[in-house]
């Protein structure tokens, strides 16, 4: 069967060398006349694990092609995938649906077949049936059907999510373009992986529906990890304690500084606007929004924090820019809020990521970028981890010591053993957890502010503990 990836993005380019490694015979479309060159020419234009093998099998193998040659391309295929991008539109934050529209009108000047057109872009409730209009007006409509069939990859895993996936959505009101994608994802049904058919508005919404979820959860674990260090809880204990519950699930519950990426932003943004439009305002949605907006600015006061109020003249050390280990994507990064905040506080940085520099020189200025971590760390006042590769979890924590003028440690994925971290000698502040346990000599003074004694209380306690 020969299908057609209109876009060479991520996931373009992700899901059609799967598709070809499933036997399809697959051709990459795009605009981008200098990016076709270069993945003919075996260089891939984003860093995914394991891509660049799949492209280059595939390719010999002839079932991977690219072009620019859209006409061409569409000759004999029995499907398009539209997969270009949706970003977030400026003044409003809805989904930019401007190059999902071209390319249907694009597809629309070729079809002189039956042809499946299918929307792989995340796009809004209502989408599909825009697209299925713009096509209908130049072809007749037995000639074609529209069907949804959004991805679920998350970037640095891409290729084992879509080769084992939890499950396909498959959105269409139409039992020949059922019949076609359900041949295409033929090889999934034999690891049984669950296929949900539905129609077309009910695919848009559960890709929305989701990454919301998902977002959703990360932002509860966050606010959870406040409240922790107030209160003298752990926040990863507590994570633990309430993911082993099956009902509630162990994933996504890892306290941190946020949330960025390519999706995961912008999603939420255009289902909030969905919501708004419709008069169904979703004020779970609007909250998580607002917050994980607030933490990523938040985050840098932590530091400011950790090197006693004041950074000015200081140099940080900088673990991890990208927004996720295993990717060079910098979007809504959470380091393109924390390090700027950082800088206008006068600190100067050092830093080091290992797949993301190149793309984080040209949105952070001012920085010097290292050759590794230990690089980064030499002769600088202070560290703070925003990334958790893996590299990272492997740093000796004396070494880490020695290096550091001040021994500081801000660890905003809480990747290391509190007390390996402090029995080398740094001062070292992680996510979630509360003062009374990492610095247990001022426990009195925080149960005070707290409000959970009183002066009485206070004098009883210290003859206590002058007694014992």
């Amino acid at each position: 069967m020969r299908i057609v990836m209109l876009g060479t993005g991520y996931v373009g380019l992700v899901s059609g060398a799967c598709f070809a490694e499933f036997g399809m015979e697959v051709v990459c479309v795009d605009k981008d006349a200098g990016k076709i060159a270069r993945l003919q020419n075996g260089e891939i234009p984003i860093y995914e694990p394991g891509l660049d093998e799949l492209v280059r099998k595939n390719s010999v193998r002839q079932t991977l092609s690219f072009t620019t040659d859209l006409a061409a391309a569409m000759h004999g295929a029995e499907a398009v995938f539209i997969a270009v991008g949706t970003p977030s539109r400026r003044g409003d934050g809805h989904a930019d649906l401007t190059y999902v529209y071209d390319a249907a009108k694009d597809i629309a000047a070729h079809i002189k077949e039956y042809t499946v057109v299918v929307t792989k872009s995340t796009v809004p409730v209502g989408t599909g049936r825009e697209v299925e209009s713009i096509i209908g007006k130049l072809v007749p409509r037995d000639m074609f059907d529209v069907a949804s069939n959004p991805e679920f990859l998350r970037e640095g895993s891409a290729i084992g999510d879509f080769m084992r996936p939890d499950r396909v959505v498959i959105g269409t009101h139409s039992k020949r373009a059922e019949a076609i994608l359900k041949s295409i994802y033929r090889p999934l049904y034999l690891i049984e992986t669950p296929v949900v058919m539905c129609d077309l508005e009910t695919a848009e919404l559960a890709k929305y529906a989701a990454n919301a979820f998902l977002a959703t959860k990360i932002t509860f674990i966050n606010e959870i990890a406040d409240l922790c260090e107030k209160t003298g809880a752990d926040v990863q204990d507590v994570a633990r304690a309430i993911g082993l519950d099956g009902r509630i699930g162990r994933k996504f519950l890892h306290a941190g500084p946020g949330f960025g990426g390519s999706c995961f932003p912008k999603d939420t943004l255009a289902l909030m606007r969905t919501g708004q439009e419709n008069n169904s305002p979703l004020r779970i949605v609007e909250t998580v929004v607002d917050v994980n907006t607030k933490r990523k600015k938040q985050m840098a006061q932590r530091v400011i924090a950790a090197c006693g109020n004041d950074v000015k003249g200081k140099t940080i050390a900088v673990l991890g820019v990208t927004f996720k280990p295993n990717t060079d994507d910098m979007r809504d990064a959470p380091s393109l809020d924390i390090l700027p905040l950082l800088q206008q506080a006068g600190a100067k940085l050092r830093a080091y990521d290992p797949a993301g520099m190149k793309e984080a020189a040209a949105m952070l200025p001012d920085i010097t970028w290292c050759k590794d971590a230990y690089d980064a760390l030499t002769g600088s006042d202070a560290a703070v981890l925003i990334t958790e590769w893996n590299e990272f979890r492997g740093l000796e924590a004396e070494k880490i010591a020695a290096l550091l003028n001040h021994k500081i440690l801000v660890d905003l994925r809480n990747v290391y053993k509190p007390e390996d971290m402090r029995d080398a000698g740094l001062q070292y502040t992680r996510i979630g957890e509360s003062e009374m346990k990492s610095k247990p000599q001022n426990a009195l003074a925080a149960i005070h502010n707290l409000g959970l004694v009183d002066d009485e209380a206070d004098e009883e306690i210290s003859l206590e503990k002058q007694a014992s």
